[in-house]
């Protein structure tokens, strides 16, 4: 029997008002959130942010204290997760032990009572495409982890829901082979058309993996946007600190586009601060957008303290006058000296334009600065 992607269709979600609690504990506030139809979003924040409790009201696992989650303009809050055309891929894949990898794919199926045809050839497919069909009559425990992975993928898409959950399906693979699973699952969803989302605290899977993130903290949405944006034009600084690695420099504006940096000079960020004389801000600067220059008016002195080869690239980090941490990411190359430990150096910024700038008491940066490094 032939089976068509083209019959699959993601559904759009639309959260609105969302709340929910757990006695006084708030887990989320006042969440509006947009996907459309096909669109893999990631739900990205650090621990205890609310982005499990978002993907269990969404999944119908939990009815949320108050606001509409809308699947096709239509609410479901109340009705149950069996019924919301949701497949879930779980952090340890929750496939069933005793049961063949053909078995676990046309679990779901079976339960629907699907034809026995229908199963054959769905499970079949499902097989090839995730690359598992010679591993048909295995148990789980005779799999690799990314085998695994690809059994509870085939098992959801198998059913054909319209929005699939992903909860933190990479945390047990080792880094080599999550990449690879992030491009071939990735690959796999935008196939299929279905509307995803993706529960992850590892901010490289959501920027590698998203259409759009939603960054969450302390119950609230930060920012939602595109990789690239949220890297290159930060909403807030806990923003600018948690994607990515980035320096914070503290200092003050001096004129309508110049800050006087504690680190020593004064720079030209070729922009309107938007920010009266005499305020204190903040100014980030991602490590690959600093280069070690000559000493100059505008170059910034730090002292080395240690220099990491990390592959591709190597990674240098010194300590400002004012005693801010500052990270140098460079290409390695051959005929670049490294810099030693205890050295003096001189920093330029490269390109000014991609210079975050928050206003923020001088109190709260040291958190800040802490998360960066």
């Amino acid at each position: 029997m032939e089976l068509a992607l083209s019959d699959v269709r993601g559904l759009s979600l639309d959260l609105k008002g969302i709340g929910h609690a757990f006695g006084a504990t708030v887990a989320l506030d006042e969440i509006d959130l947009t996907v459309a139809a096909g669109e893999l979003i990631a739900l990205l924040g650090p621990s205890g942010c609310g982005k499990t409790t978002m993907l269990q009201i969404i999944a119908g696992f939990l009815r949320p204290s108050r606001g509409e989650v809308r699947f096709d303009g239509a609410r479901v809050e109340h009705i149950p997760a069996n019924r919301r055309r949701i497949g879930m891929v779980f952090q340890n894949y929750a496939l069933f032990p005793h049961l063949t990898v053909f078995e676990n794919v046309a679990y779901g199926l079976r339960a629907r009572k699907t034809a026995k045809d229908v199963v054959a050839a769905k499970v079949e497919q499902m097989l090839g495409l995730t690359q598992m069909a010679s591993f048909a009559r295995r148990l789980p425990g005779e799999l690799s982890g990314g085998q695994q992975q690809r059994v509870a993928l085939a098992r959801t898409l198998a059913i054909d829901p319209g929005l699939v959950l992903l909860d933190e399906p990479f945390s047990a693979l080792d880094k080599n082979l999550r990449l690879d699973m992030q491009i071939e699952i990735k690959s796999l969803l935008k196939t299929f058309g279905v509307t995803s989302i993706i529960v992850t605290h590892d901010q490289e899977e959501a920027l590698s993996m998203a259409d759009r993130i939603v960054v969450l903290n302390n119950g609230r949405i930060e920012q939602i946007d595109s990789p690239d944006a949220l890297y290159d034009r930060p909403a807030s600084l806990f923003i600018s600190s948690f994607i990515g690695h980035t320096n914070l420099l503290r200092g003050t504006v001096t004129d309508a586009d110049r800050v006087q940096l504690d680190a020593g000079p004064e720079i030209d960020l070729g922009r309107s601060t938007q920010r009266r004389r005499g305020t204190q801000v903040t100014i980030s600067v991602r490590p690959e957008n600093i280069a070690f220059g000559a000493e100059r008016p505008g170059a910034i002195p730090i002292t080395i303290r240690a220099t990491l080869p990390l592959g591709a690239v190597s990674v240098t980090e010194g300590v400002t006058a004012s005693g801010e941490a500052v990270k140098v990411s460079q290409a390695r190359a051959a005929g670049i000296a490294k810099a030693q430990a205890g050295e003096t150096a001189w920093l330029a910024i490269s390109d000014v334009s991609r210079v975050s700038i928050f206003s923020t008491p001088v109190d709260d940066v040291s958190k800040f600065q802490q998360r960066s490094v």
